[in-house]
């Protein structure tokens, strides 16, 4: 086994937080692009009407997403016996070329194709890194390690979207995706220096990862994780008309309410993590608890410019905090099937982001305002505590352990 100096330690996180800052940013930079990329490869549709195109264009989300779903499990099933490290570089090589190819294709359909190749890398980078930071930690550290991996993805939201949005206005959409595709190759380069040799589970099979779904407790915490992000993102989704039309802040300003946003992400991420190495399942109830006071003041307070602000921090704050804590309860109940569950988790909050921001969408249609997708978050907290309660219940009535990751074995350094 390989002994890691914190020094090397770091650099190691820090590699996987690159991956983490590039995910992030080729996640949401198309959400600011929009208007750009539709008068761009939707020319004809784009002269008949702006909105149509404009919707048309917001597939290259839902393809992403989409990517997101079908890789994560996929990937993560197949490649759970190879070598973590090597798992890693070839997953920042096809985020580095799909993004090339979303930057350099001519035509909607092909950029449509590339997005949707971009998003299968997602969800079993970020279920294997968590593995290879939690194991670079050590015992009773995990959850600050899987919280590192993810703060490149909540810092992302901070700088890396606006920066890049602000550049893709300027130069061009493509310049934008380019952009990202040189973060991917950085984080390639980075990876391929810094990330210790870790082996995979040599006695991992399709089958045995698959068992994961045969798991009660898994599915329970995927779809509390689902269902609890699902309630972000219906705010998330619609926070611009909802600073300009409720709050009545100009255009200008909303981009300094993402930066807010981001900053409760950032913060609640690192909180998130410490706190579930102490007890991942406080932890889960403890946000959730926060995420809902904060979308009842945001729905109460939103006319006023203190209200959205500090609330929309607070939701930041409680949204990122859940999600570390959600993926160490994954490593916590999956038994042998730790990676297919990992990446399975970004699955599921994928599912959740578009459930959530369909149902906003759904009440704005309604004419019921631009506060009510914080009422459906509100609402969707509700069966998202539930099913974290029936978890915590069903596993007492076998006589589990809450806190059963504090005996994860983990994988040795240095042994590929």
């Amino acid at each position: 086994m390989t002994t890691l100096s914190p020094f090397r330690v770091r650099l190691a996180l820090l590699a996987l937080a690159l991956g983490g800052f590039g995910i992030g940013s080729t996640e949401f930079v198309a959400l600011g692009l929009l208007p750009n990329i539709a008068h761009d490869l939707l020319p004809a549709l784009y002269a008949q009407s702006h909105e149509a195109a404009n919707a048309q264009a917001g597939w290259l989300v839902s393809a992403y997403a989409l990517g997101v779903v079908v890789g994560a499990p996929t990937i993560a099933a197949f490649s759970a016996r190879f070598p973590r490290k090597n798992l890693l570089v070839v997953l920042a090589a096809v985020f580095t070329l799909a993004t090339v190819a979303s930057a350099l294709l001519p035509s909607f359909g092909f950029v449509l194709a590339a997005r949707f190749v971009a998003g299968l890398p997602h969800g079993a980078y970020f279920g294997i890194a968590s593995l290879v930071a939690a194991s670079m930690m050590g015992p009773g550290k995990r959850g600050a390690g899987v919280a590192y991996v993810l703060s490149g993805l909540t810092i992302a939201n901070v700088v890396g979207v606006p920066a890049i949005t602000a550049l893709g206005q300027l130069a061009g959409w493509r310049v934008a995706y380019l952009a990202v595709a040189s973060i991917f190759a950085v984080t390639f380069v980075a990876l391929a220096m810094l990330l210790p040799k870790q082996a995979g589970n040599p006695d991992a099979t399709m089958k045995r990862e698959l068992a994961a779904f045969g798991r009660s407790q898994v599915w329970l915490t995927l779809l509390t994780g689902a269902v609890g992000f699902g309630g972000f993102f219906a705010v998330y989704t619609y926070i611009a008309p909802i600073a300009t039309d409720v709050t009545g802040l100009t255009p200008a300003l909303v981009p300094i309410v993402l930066v807010v946003i981001g900053l409760g992400m950032t913060i609640g991420n690192v909180l998130g993590g410490r706190f579930a190495d102490r007890s991942v399942v406080r932890t889960i109830f403890g946000f959730f608890g926060l995420f809902a006071i904060s979308l009842a003041g945001l729905a109460l307070t939103a006319q006023t410019t203190a209200g959205l602000f500090v609330f929309v921090f607070l939701i930041g704050v409680a949204a990122s905090g859940i999600s570390p804590a959600i993926q160490t309860r994954l490593m916590d109940v999956a038994g042998d099937s730790q990676t297919l569950a990992a990446a399975a988790n970004h699955s599921a909050l994928n599912i959740g982001n578009s459930l959530g921001a369909y149902l906003g969408g759904l009440t704005i249609a309604a004419n019921l305002g631009y506060i009510s997708p914080v009422w459906i978050g509100l609402i969707l907290c509700a069966p998202g505590i539930a099913l974290a309660a029936w978890s915590v219940l069903l596993q007492r009535s076998r006589g589990g352990s809450l806190e059963s990751g504090r005996r994860t074995p983990t994988v040795p350094l240095g042994a590929e």
